[in-house]
């Protein structure tokens, strides 16, 4: 599969998705772009998201990851894909009031299991890196 959107293909399962998606959204993110193999979300970190050190708690940085992947690796017709693992690297520290933008990209798709990689950036700067790995569930009936 492609590591790049098809342009101008956009992946209504994914916006269905994140629409039904309370979690996300009562963290404010915001789905900016869904497309096969492609997702970006931003989200602005809040003061209750702001651990001991005064910097965004790791946790709500993996958990914009976490969606965009979602995001991308849930397409039109392909059933239900869920995270089967993923691992997170904070390159930088993240403040109260940066917005965070969350962009992932399909990397390879084999059999029911994909390979993801999400990029967590404060404008140019790189916040942390994220790759996921997916699992598409097998359909009943």
């Amino acid at each position: 599969m492609s590591a790049e959107a098809a342009p101008g293909k956009r992946n209504e399962t994914a916006w269905r998705m994140f629409e039904a998606d309370r979690a996300s959204k009562n963290l404010g993110m915001r789905l900016v772009e869904a497309g096969e193999g492609l997702a970006v979300v931003e989200m602005t970190v809040g003061p209750l998201m702001v651990n001991g050190h005064g910097i965004a708690h790791g946790g709500f940085v993996f958990t914009l990851a976490d969606t965009a992947f979602a995001c991308a690796c849930n397409l039109d017709g392909g059933g239900v894909t869920v995270a089967s693992g993923a691992d997170v690297t904070f390159v930088a520290p993240a403040k109260e009031g940066d917005v965070l933008v969350a962009t992932a990209v399909e990397r390879v798709v084999y059999g029911r299991s994909g390979l993801y990689d999400v990029t967590v950036r404060r404008g140019e700067e790189v916040i942390a890196e994220f790759r996921g790995r997916s699992r598409t569930l097998p359909r009943n009936g």
